[in-house]
């Protein structure tokens, strides 16, 4: 181990003597601070933040990624160009110790660079409200929708299947399939069918209720609040595109005939919200039962004069506070480096047989493709029509084997102020880290034990 740890402090003091490495940490430490008070949004300090963690986290993760590649490639490239490698393995260590202490470096130091940067963010997004001198109608806001981390809840998937096969088969019988859906297959067909199903239960005519029920609902501090998020769709759009609503949120099963009296209260809210526009409705959580039963009911007046729908895929989730910004900020911080630490290996695997710039480009290739890994997939089903299926598959294939950079995206959770759980990083570590991490070192190990540094002529 002191070998190696030799050749990790060497690394680390060869990968800072590089410009590149230089200009990336200086770019960090200007731009940071600048875009914390240039950062904008949609003006209020929730959107201020927003954009500034988006923007800092994102600049963080990817300039650390580029050095990261290029440090761990450069580290074992250079040593074999610059023939210092010759010198090095005259030397009582083995070649598994050579690469293990060169990735071992540059690990170490994407953690002082992520820990020193990951803080410049986290400062200046705790001090920001000071900077701007935010309302304090803006900071309860903030405190709400951003300084939090929150669970969500969303309505459970009806099963129509058996709703479904019966309108099917009344289309076949009545030969309107080919009349209705024209040029689509059966499989399209009965998809369309269940999402008209699945809608037609989260639409509510006129004079009709509507009540979403969630269990094991668990909020940190019952003294806090929780939000019913929602969006209005209309069969028929009003004048002012503007419905009313009323809401009652809390445990509905003591209303019903003969139900036992408890003590949980129920908040009715009766609003007018504009239509196709996210809103929230806050709550408190003492409204949650003590068996974590959560009931939200919607009652569609008959000012509206119109059928009120909630989208399928976003109409209405309950959010409530599960952890604090500072644990979801750390964890964020944590999958930038199972990121980090991914790269590394990758670096010293291409290092091990390709020479710099191939190597370079090779990194390059594959970080591209992880992180816009979703887009080219989609792309894929969405071709598979006029592309062979073997080709697709096989792309498919190849893809799937390659790290999902882009569904391990922090921003994804902080922006928004969603919890992301322990669990979810530690899958993150299982597949990333300990699976598909551990075999690069594996094969960088291998390859390089193999390698012909160099020949003796007689």
């Amino acid at each position: 181990m002191r070998r190696i740890w030799a050749v990790s402090t060497n690394t680390i003091r060869q990968a800072l003597r590089m410009k590149v490495a230089a200009i990336f940490i200086v770019l960090l430490l200007v731009l940071l601070p600048v875009m914390g008070l240039s950062a904008t949004g949609d003006g209020t300090l929730k959107g201020r933040l927003q954009t500034f963690v988006s923007y800092g986290l994102s600049l963080t993760s990817l300039l650390l990624s580029l050095l990261t590649i290029i440090a761990s490639i450069h580290a074992i490239t250079s040593d074999i160009e610059q023939r210092q490698i010759y010198t090095v393995v005259t030397k009582p260590i083995r070649r598994y110790q050579i690469i293990l202490g060169k990735a071992l470096g540059v690990i170490v130091l994407d953690i002082a660079l992520l820990v020193l940067f990951g803080g410049i963010v986290y400062g200046v997004t705790s001090l920001m409200p000071r900077f701007l001198n935010a309302s304090d109608e803006e900071v309860q806001a903030a405190r709400n929708e951003f300084y939090t981390a929150r669970a969500s809840l969303v309505p459970p998937v009806l099963d129509v299947q058996k709703e479904v096969d019966e309108l099917y088969a009344r289309l076949v019988k009545n030969d309107q399939v080919d009349v209705i859906y024209p040029n689509m297959t059966r499989e399209e067909v009965l998809k369309q069918l269940t999402n008209r199903k699945r809608l037609e239960k989260r639409a509510a005519a006129v004079g009709q209720t509507l009540v979403w029920e969630f269990r094991n609902v668990k909020p940190r501090d019952p003294n806090q609040s929780l939000f019913v998020r929602f969006k209005y769709d209309v069969s028929v759009t009003p004048p002012d595109e503007q419905v009313y609503g009323a809401w009652q949120v809390g445990d509905v099963r003591q209303l019903q005939p003969g139900a036992q009296q408890m003590q949980t209260p129920i908040l009715p809210v009766t609003r007018k919200d504009t239509v196709r526009k996210f809103w929230e409705l806050e709550a408190p959580a003492s409204v949650v039962a003590k068996d974590g039963f959560l009931a939200v009911a919607f009652f569609n007046p008959p000012l509206n004069e119109t059928t009120v729908l909630f989208p399928l895929e976003d109409g209405l989730e309950v959010l409530y506070k599960a952890d604090t910004f500072t644990g979801n900020f750390v964890r964020g911080v944590l999958l930038i480096l199972c990121r980090l630490v991914f790269l590394a290996c990758l670096g010293a695997m291409a290092a091990s047989f390709l020479s710099f710039p191939v190597a370079i480009l090779f990194c390059l290739v594959i970080f591209v493709t992880g992180t816009t890994s979703g887009f080219i997939l989609d792309s894929f089903g969405y071709m598979s029509e006029n592309v062979s299926l073997v080709y697709t598959y096989t792309i498919q294939g190849i893809i799937q084997l390659l790290p999902r950079l882009d569904q391990y995206n922090p921003t994804t959770f902080l922006v928004p102020a969603r919890l992301m759980t322990w669990g979810f990083l530690g899958q993150v570590v299982l597949v990333l880290v300990l699976l598909k991490t551990t075999l690069l070192l594996a094969l960088a190990l291998l390859i390089f034990s193999f390698r012909e540094l160099a020949k003796v002529v007689v």
